[in-house]
């Protein structure tokens, strides 16, 4: 059973990820590799790619709304963090729903994560 985001990315390519600089600061804790990041103002970062069109973060493997991933998921950004798909938890993203329409991908719906797969599988679980 595939994830939806697994199949997607569109948000990858799509928006700016800036963040604070304290996130890709190990010495402080941050878990973001600096090397991946550009300054963008005295207290932001952002991941390169995402500062120009197209956009396409520098961590997004794989191709847009076919098979997609975060290189470094485990260390991803807050804001990338707080981007939730449409429907997981039981309602619509507009971030999500506007970064898929962009691609020309089809709005996630309930059904995507009742049978994610489209073949009879198990449902996803719930995020809490």
């Amino acid at each position: 059973m595939l994830h939806p985001c697994l199949r997607c990315g569109a948000c990858c390519a799509h928006f700016r990820v800036a963040f604070h600089w304290s996130e890709a600061e190990s010495l402080l804790g941050g878990a973001v590799p600096a090397e991946l990041t550009a300054k963008r103002d005295p207290h932001r970062l952002a991941m390169r790619g995402t500062e120009s069109k197209p956009v396409r973060c520098v961590a997004l493997q794989g191709e847009v709304g076919v098979q997609a991933r975060c290189g470094i998921y485990a260390q991803r950004p807050s804001v990338c963090r707080e981007v939730a798909p449409s429907w997981e938890s039981g309602e619509a993203s507009a971030q999500c729903d506007k970064a898929r329409l962009a691609h020309g991908l089809p709005l996630l719906t309930p059904q995507d994560w009742i049978d994610p797969s489209g073949v009879g599988a198990p449902p996803l679980p719930q995020s809490a």
